[in-house]
């Protein structure tokens, strides 16, 4: 079977992963530059971040038989149990970043990024996929994982029905910050990590701490409703505004070098589960 899988984030690579290991053929499509959507991570001189996801829980048998191959191939490594308070459950992170998890999974899927899917189209027997440019794909199954309002829009233009309690789920937004230190003399305690210090930010993250980057480094996440207030303000004020927010945070370590991050389908507000 002929399968087309919208989106190469962590849903995507694993779906394709699943149906290629079964014999189907799969091609991913993506409009980025890179896979793993919000498995992200940026190198900033020696310093790597993860500007996305910052950690990854494990709640279920099937998931877990996954991250076990994960942590046997040296693909992930456990952080901590917990920030503040220990609550049993490893949180887990990319060993070279979030996004070496969507590095390792890609290998040997046919992902073309910086494709993007401009429509679909529908037929009794298959679907057909237009790109921007213009090109066709015809598939026999179809997989759609970009956020809902995305995939709403290609269902749409196919006259594909999507169940509405699925078309009203909507997404918070989110500023992030990275910011390469030049000493670990900062205020993001052991182990590395703060969820909603403040009235600002719903998490920080210490990349050393994670043992992902060579050099101090930290990112900032402000929480939605700061994020919402400010999205829309030209980059260079949301950089300074995120700035002299995470100040207090810095400590007795100077701000090297920092770059602004704007996710605007960051976190799904509401989640459907398939009945």
């Amino acid at each position: 079977m002929r399968v087309i899988v919208v989106g190469a984030g962590l849903s995507g690579l694993m779906a394709a992963h699943e149906l290629v290991r079964n014999g189907h053929d799969v091609v991913v499509f993506d409009k980025g530059r890179g896979i793993g959507g919000r498995l992200a991570t940026r190198r900033i001189e020696d310093a790597t971040l993860d500007h996305g996801a910052q950690f990854f829980t494990v709640r279920s048998d099937e998931f877990a038989a996954h991250v076990q191959t994960w942590l046997d191939a040296g693909v992930v490594h456990e952080w901590c149990k917990g920030f503040a308070d220990i609550d049993g459950h490893p949180r887990y992170v990319g060993t070279k970043g979030m996004s070496s998890i969507a590095k390792h999974l890609g290998q040997g899927l046919d992902v073309r990024l910086n494709t993007l899917v401009f429509s679909l189209t529908r037929t009794d027997t298959h679907y057909v996929a237009t790109l921007d440019d213009g090109v066709v794909h015809e598939c026999d199954g179809l997989i759609l994982t970009a956020p809902i309002p995305q995939s709403f829009s290609l269902m749409f233009s196919a006259d594909m029905e999507m169940p509405v309690e699925l078309r009203s789920i909507d997404y918070d937004r989110t500023l992030g910050l990275l910011a390469v230190l030049n000493s670990s003399d900062h205020n993001v305690p052991t182990p590395g990590g703060m969820q909603f210090p403040d009235d600002v930010f719903s998490f920080i993250g210490d990349n050393h701490a994670k043992g992902i980057s060579a050099s101090p480094s930290l990112t900032f996440h402000a929480n939605p409703e700061w994020s919402l207030a400010h999205f829309d303000k030209e980059l260079d004020e949301i950089h300074e505004l995120l700035l002299a927010a995470a100040a207090p945070w810095f400590g007795n370590s100077t701000v090297v070098s920092s770059q602004p991050k704007k996710w605007r389908f960051a976190t799904p507000k509401s989640t459907w589960a398939d009945p």
